[in-house]
């Protein structure tokens, strides 16, 4: 994934995914889902800004697939779209 961003902009995203992450907890105990949004767009934020958060992911998402793969669906992630656009390509064959 190429991230064309200046460092000090990639740095500054990645603070405001920490500080997305950090009010989540807080917004969740008020009516609707915005604590859910708040950590989503959190978790976005750091995956694509952090090359480090990144690996960690990816070695999550393999040693707990189903986990991974349930957060794939809710961060609607490129990779798990051409997975599943893969696989029934296979079924299909």
């Amino acid at each position: 994934m190429r991230n064309r961003h200046h460092p000090l902009v990639r740095i500054l995203l990645l603070i405001c995914g920490i500080l997305l992450l950090i009010a989540a907890p807080v917004a969740s105990p008020l009516p609707g889902p915005g604590g859910t949004f708040l950590a989503a767009a959190g978790v976005i934020l750091i995956l694509r800004n952090s090359v480090w958060a990144r690996h960690r992911f990816v070695r999550m998402k393999a040693r707990w697939p189903r986990i991974g793969d349930l957060i794939d669906r809710i961060l609607i992630r490129a990779s798990a779209k051409r997975r599943r656009q893969r696989a029934k390509k296979l079924a299909a064959n």
